[in-house]
């Protein structure tokens, strides 16, 4: 099975978490975590900072990983580091995206996330 290796943004801002709905391909409009794939020869987190920085028109600090998500999708295997992060500058731009919402703890269920995102969801909301 074809291993995908992807980075997470948790952006934590106020108290609240920033989810983004896809707004293309086989997972369209399911809600996830900002990020992507790892290109060679980056580290996790500079992967992170570039995919954020193309995907949402902000730069943002890459703090501690939260957790490293192993989800198996029926065509390939998806492993995810997630990391908190934190915006420095940018007015979190939707690019790529159809929609963005701020989450705090209580919501955190509150959209659909992509089956792979659910996992993290518990981890995150013992650590808000």
């Amino acid at each position: 099975m074809k291993i995908i290796r992807v980075v997470a943004a948790i952006i934590k801002q106020n108290g609240k978490i920033l989810a983004t709905q896809r707004g293309y391909g086989e997972f369209k409009d399911g809600w996830e975590f900002p990020g992507g794939k790892i290109e060679e020869g980056e580290s996790p987190q500079e992967a992170l900072k570039r995919e954020i920085l193309e995907e949402l028109d902000t730069e943002i600090k890459v703090g501690e990983l939260i957790d490293r998500i192993e989800y198996d999708y029926p065509t390939f295997h998806l492993s995810m580091d997630c990391f908190w992060c934190e915006v420095i500058s940018g007015d979190l731009v939707l690019k790529e995206h159809e929609a963005m919402k701020w989450l705090d703890k209580e919501n955190l269920y509150s959209v659909k996330w992509l089956p792979a995102d659910v996992s993290l969801i518990g981890i995150i909301s013992e650590m808000m």
